[in-house]
């Protein structure tokens, strides 16, 4: 792709956006980085893009800006309707994700991970089965490293293994994945996408240009999956996971699986029939959810390396020694017999669900932050049988008691640490503290992580706040 000379704007000033002014200023673009944030909300960006040569449009959507630009490319966060936007395409405009960008400079092959959950531990463990693999492995992505960050890194031989999320799907156009993996789909971003077709309709996008030699692995009990391949097709060769036995819910052979409390495949490439792979309860990682996360990440290698089965060693070496991804059911400490998880990465429902799924009972858990349109009396049930105390954080508390209302006890939270102390004060020895916020987090927070590492901030000082108190009294 050609861009010297070129006038382009890149809307969206965080990590992506950064990354994509840096790789097209280099190559001699004319670049102008646009933002709603002023200046004074993005001291530090706006230095390093002055430093390159980029021209800054911030506090605001000029249409001057959108009418004279060759090239618009918008970062995650930017929604693809603005009406700057429109004005553009009427113009004939190109306007594409970062995903997109990179993908026209990226040399290898392409390893796309998406889904409602799981794709960001999926990613983490894709890449460390890779490596295991002996392949040469870079990852990126929604995961937290832009893409267009990482071009300089590949060769002809490189795998990417790369997160994508629904709002970097929407832009694709010619990013060719060569194994596309789907963990599962259920309503989410509704706030974004507007309906869950259209949600739907983003993720279908990772298999845009995907050719018969190219793979597909999907979770063959997800419902919402079959009913998307079975209305919208898909090109690639189709390789199935699943977490209920050899069969899918259409019925097909699923390639991984589990059975009778191992992960089972018959993928191997010197080996066609059943293969033990590894027992499910020596997985580290807590919930069936992401013993899912394992089948999806091992078929994407399966299809990747063409594996046999003196290979499989070194994969179940990887897996036993991953140690799961910051905000993922991270557990934080133990306080007077009280664990603290940090899920703060359940920024919906249904990754709310699976964490109390992956744990039995005696729950505290911490829900709230900004609503997405969501439906949290999908909670209810699980709630009931596993919560002992809700405590309810951020903007969305008053959708969620309205909805959950007689099912737990539930009590107001001004501010995480107050959270933490409520919680705490609600549990006794055995008891677990849960952040699943079944929300997103912008109502209080940067992004999930910083609210996560408030959270683990706050059960570290409340902690020795109870440390020093004991110690005294001794």
């Amino acid at each position: 792709m050609e861009v010297s000379g070129k006038n382009i704007l890149v809307v969206g000033i965080a990590r992506s956006g950064v990354a994509v002014a840096r790789l097209l200023a280099a190559r001699g673009a004319t670049v102008t980085a646009n933002d709603m944030k002023d200046e004074s909300q993005l001291a530090r960006e706006a230095d390093e893009l002055r430093q390159l040569g980029v021209r800054l449009a911030l506090g605001g959507h000029p249409d001057d800006l959108f009418a004279d630009a060759d090239l618009i490319v918008l970062s995650p966060g930017v929604p693809a309707d603005l009406p700057q936007l429109d004005m553009a395409r009427g113009r004939a405009v190109e306007i594409i994700s970062e995903p997109e960008l990179a993908g026209r400079f990226l040399r290898g092959r392409v390893i796309g991970i998406t889904g409602s959950n799981g794709k960001t531990t999926t990613t983490a463990l894709t890449g460390e089965l890779m490596k295991a693999a002996s392949a040469e492995v870079i990852v990126g992505g929604n995961i937290g490293t832009p893409l267009t960050s990482l071009i300089e890194q590949s060769n002809d031989a490189t795998w990417t293994v790369a997160e994508l999320s629904s709002f970097q799907l929407e832009m694709i156009d010619s990013l060719r994945v060569h194994v596309a993996v789907v963990t599962n789909i259920t309503p989410d971003h509704l706030d974004r996408h507007g309906t869950f077709e259209n949600y739907v309709s983003a993720k279908h996008r990772i298999f845009r240009n995907q050719t018969a030699r190219d793979f597909a692995v999907l979770n063959g009990w997800d419902k919402a999956i079959d009913e998307m391949v079975r209305a919208r097709g898909v090109q690639a060769r189709r390789v199935y996971f699943s977490s209920q036995g050899p069969e899918t819910i259409a019925g097909t052979a699923a390639g991984i699986y589990v059975r009778d409390g191992r992960l089972c495949t018959t993928m191997m490439a010197d080996h066609q029939d059943e293969v033990g792979v590894m027992a499910i309860a020596d997985i580290p990682l807590r919930g069936m959810h992401n013993v899912e996360n394992v089948c999806a990440g091992l078929a994407a290698v399966f299809c990747a390396m063409q594996t046999r089965v003196t290979d499989l060693p070194a994969l179940v070496a990887a897996i036993k020694q991953f140690p799961g991804v910051e905000h993922r059911i991270e557990y934080v400490t133990e306080i007077n017999g009280v664990k603290f998880y940090n899920d703060s990465k359940a920024t919906n429902v249904d990754s709310t669900v699976k964490a109390l799924e992956a744990f039995e009972h005696n729950l505290i858990v911490i829900l709230g932050g900004k609503d997405k349109g969501s439906d949290y009396a999908i909670l209810a049930p699980l709630v009931r049988e596993r919560v002992k105390q809700i405590v309810l954080l951020g903007a969305a508390s008053d959708k969620i008691a309205a909805q959950l209302e007689g099912v737990r006890p539930i009590k107001r939270a001004v501010s995480m640490q107050d959270a933490v102390h409520q919680s705490m004060a609600a549990a006794e020895a055995g008891d677990t503290v849960l952040l699943a916020p079944a929300c997103a987090s912008f109502d209080m927070f940067d992004n999930y992580e910083h609210r996560g590492r408030v959270f683990k901030q706050e059960v570290k000082n409340l902690a020795g706040r109870m440390l020093s108190a004991a110690q005294r009294k001794e």
